[in-house]
Formats: structure tokens, sequence, C-alpha cells
């Protein structure tokens, strides 16, 4: 029986340290299994409420986090607001050479932005994660990833 995607479960901000940072175990993993792609889930809290409720802002990072890890935009990021009472804010679609980017902003509740990048091109999770904890000025994020295959 061929094996299944590969999941790595949670990795937090303030948990991490320089070399749980350093992805050449991840990649070596995805090359071993011939994954066909890397999903990454981040989850940032507390960022910066003026950020996460701007769409420029948005927009910026966006283009900061392709270049970042190398990834080919293709056409515009889509930037919308929409939902009602605790649920409105922004959400977000890039569509990438490789696959997509996608993100929706909690600014009701805990400023918080969910971000999923996923590429069958590999990428640094650590480092999208890091970067969007920078640009979003969050308090932490946890990341966790899946090998898809």
């Amino acid at each position: 029986m061929e094996e299944q995607s590969s999941v790595r479960e949670a990795y937090s901000s303030n948990v991490l340290d320089a070399l749980a940072r350093d992805d050449s175990a991840l990649r070596r993993d995805y090359e071993d299994k011939n994954a066909w792609g890397l999903l990454a889930s981040i989850d940032l809290h507390h960022c910066n409420a003026e950020s996460i409720r701007s769409p420029e802002k948005i927009r910026q990072f966006v283009l900061e986090l392709c270049e970042r890890i190398d990834m080919q935009r293709q056409g515009e990021c889509h930037i919308e607001r929409f939902g009602k009472g605790d649920l409105e804010g922004y959400s977000m679609f890039q569509f990438i050479e490789t696959s997509c980017i996608s993100a929706h902003f909690d600014e009701k509740i805990a400023n918080a932005t969910y971000l999923d990048i996923f590429s069958c091109k590999y990428f640094n999770p650590f480092e999208a994660a890091e970067f969007a904890k920078k640009f979003f000025e969050a308090e932490d994020f946890t990341l966790s990833y899946t090998l898809r295959k």
C-alpha cells in the first residue's frame, strides 16, 4: 500500500529555536517521499490591528511573501471584505505558478491571521511563518504542515 500524506503537527513560535527552523530535514523528507506538494497552515495570534484591516497592507504582504519564498504570482491578488458580526473581515487569495496562497483575517475577536500556502514547488514553511509574524507584528504563531502525496 502506498504511503499517504505526512502531517507534522503544530510548531509554536515561542518554542522554536534556530535549529528547529532549519528546514533541511523537511526538505529531505519532501524529496525522499517524492511529495507532490507542501501545505503550510500558519495561525498568527494578536496581530497589529491596523495591518489586518488594510487591503493595501495585505496586498503588500502577498508581494513580499511570494518574493521571500520564491513563488511566481499568477494574476492579481484577490482581497475581499465580507461576513457579518464576529465573522466580518478580509479574505485574500493569490494564485501562484505552483498552486495558491490564501488567508482569512479575524479582526473582531482576536486580531488573528489564518494563512495557508500550498505549492507543489518546495518552500521553507518556517521562513514563511517567521516572515508573516514579523510583517503582521503578531505576538506568536502556530505552524503545521502536510506533505501531499
